[in-house]
């Protein structure tokens, strides 16, 4: 019988001094793991382009950043135990080489079915580098330098998405799109060179390998996969009168529960649950799920609304985001002192989801002219309230946890991050679809050209066309009329996701104080 995940060795004890050289490959760890997160978002503002290259259809080409996120979203929480089974080094070489060798691919890519698959390969191989990262960094650690790393790794998973398309526009404006792919190959290399030398932190475990749970991996597989296809293309798809996405729905619902079973029964799970018997791990997970709806959600929010209504181009776009990186970035500092000086991190969290839904209230405000100095202050807020959350985020749902349950909870919080921007993604195309079509019936009632006020407008707008007969200046007239009302219809939508944001935002700063006070674990060292 294999032995339960739970028996591995112990990792090394850490002394309250780092060695050089594992902090090297530490920090090649987290430059990996950049680039896996990069990768989520650098192609959102090129698709166009790559559409072009590949000679895709509009509804083909949405494939290139879907599967790559159905692939890395079940790769996440498989990590934990292929990391138990080969080691945190052996896993995270294999995993940069084979990201690196299949960004090398997609830069190649001439059709899109190769490009899709790759693309795949690219996630589902790469994913893997996400979680063991934020392990590691509870492994090696000593308590007076953790506070440090987590604002690393917080700084590095919001940041990665955030200039994501910032870097992906610049590339594909300056070069071509190949580019969004190309970068990673000398790093990638590096990366993997630099972990294999100098991140031996702890031994396989072959034993796992035993009995190894191919119904189980099959059913995440399925669990996943499907749930992230039907978050991704429920929209579009008008949801469940689509026959596609019914069928997603029931094959996500008999691969949860298959799932599940084998994880609660299986003597060796691909994926331990009983993380979650940890209260500060699963409440950690919750605010995870709810900060990626506003990490990814916003991300993809402020973009659609400067390219929909204010016509910019994905290089103008990123020059205006810059901003939230920025910010970001220089509330690293800040958002560490806090974590070494607050034991508890309660207070810092809920400061953190009332600043967030400040800055989304003050987009409740949104107007069509809205530009770069209108949302520099929403911005510079979203982006110091992202990094006062997410540090106090991993420490209440890994800093509690021994250090022989990181590797798989890692993987499990992780997920719930990814998760909760595939749901907020998805209930915020919802709500801008269904309040649109809400906005444009009862603004309608207001333009009927039965009403003195709309027929003057309508002769005024005609005049401007006095080359044209009576009725082609009233058609024109009536047309433009009619695109006024869509945008107006689009921007009251946009205010009323900001609002929904608010309330969520607010409901979690609140919220936080219903989670216990975190009891610090023990040290890594003090794991024997």
């Amino acid at each position: 019988m294999s032995a339960p995940a739970a028996t591995m060795a112990p990792p090394p004890a850490v002394s309250d001094s780092l060695s050089k050289g594992r902090l090297i490959g530490y920090f090649a760890m987290v430059f990996g793991m950049f680039m896996a997160i990069l990768d989520i978002q650098i192609v959102s503002s090129s698709l166009t382009e790559i559409q072009a290259g590949l000679a895709a259809s509009a509804d083909e080409i949405s494939w290139v950043q879907t599967s790559y996120l159905i692939a890395e979203v079940i790769m996440i929480p498989f990590s934990g135990y292929l990391s138990r089974l080969l080691s945190t080094r052996v896993l995270f070489t294999i995993s940069a080489l084979s990201f690196t060798i299949a960004s090398l691919g997609c830069a190649m890519a001439t059709n899109l079915e190769t490009m899709i698959v790759l693309r795949a390969l690219q996630g589902f191989l790469g994913g893997a580098m996400i979680p063991t990262v934020f392990a590691s960094t509870y492994m090696i650690f000593p308590r007076n330098k953790m506070a440090g790393a987590t604002v690393i790794i917080g700084l590095v998973a919001t940041l990665a998405p955030t200039i994501g398309p910032t870097l992906g526009g610049y590339l594909t404006q300056l070069f071509s799109w190949h580019w969004l792919f190309l970068i990673n190959i000398v790093p990638g290399f590096l990366v993997a060179a630099v972990v294999w030398n100098f991140m031996d932190i702890d031994r396989p475990d072959y034993s796992l390998a035993k009995g190894f749970d191919y119904i189980g991996l099959a059913a995440l597989a399925v669990f996943l996969g499907s749930l992230e296809y039907v978050l991704e293309e429920g929209t579009r798809d008008d949801w469940f009168a689509s026959e596609t996405i019914v069928n997603f729905t029931i094959a996500c619902v008999i691969g949860g529960i298959l799932f599940f079973w084998r994880s609660l029964t299986y003597r060796n799970p691909i994926v331990d649950l009983k993380a979650f018997r940890n209260r500060n791990f699963a409440t950690g997970c919750i605010f995870s799920l709810t900060i990626g709806v506003g990490l990814y959600g916003l991300v993809y929010l402020l973009p659609l609304y400067l390219g929909r209504v204010q016509g910019l181009n994905s290089l103008q776009i990123g020059e205006i985001m810059f901003v939230t990186g920025l910010a970001q970035f220089l509330s690293a500092p800040p958002a560490g002192f806090l974590a070494r000086k607050v034991p508890d991190p309660r207070p810092v969290l809920a400061f953190g989801f009332a600043l967030l839904a400040a800055s989304t209230w003050s987009m409740s405000g949104l107007t069509g002219d809205w530009l770069f100095d209108e949302l520099l202050i929403p911005q510079i807020m979203r982006g110091a309230a992202l990094m006062f959350c997410i540090v106090p985020i991993n420490v209440i749902a890994l800093g509690t946890l021994p250090p022989q349950e990181l590797k798989n909870a890692s993987g499990l919080y992780n997920l719930t991050r990814n998760l909760g921007g595939a749901f907020g993604l998805a209930g915020i195309n919802t709500v801008m679809t269904e309040r649109t079509n809400f906005h444009w019936n009862r603004l309608v009632d207001f333009v009927n050209p039965g009403r003195q006020e709309v027929q003057q407008y309508i002769d005024s707008i005609g005049n401007m066309f006095g080359d044209r007969t009576a009725a082609d200046q009233t058609a024109l007239a009536m047309k433009m009329l009619g695109n006024k009302v869509q945008s107006q219809a689009y921007l009251l939508s946009f205010i009323d996701v900001f609002t929904l944001l608010t309330i969520l935002f607010a409901t979690a700063s609140v919220a936080v104080w219903l989670a216990q006070k975190p009891k610090q674990a023990p040290a890594p060292g003090d794991a024997h």
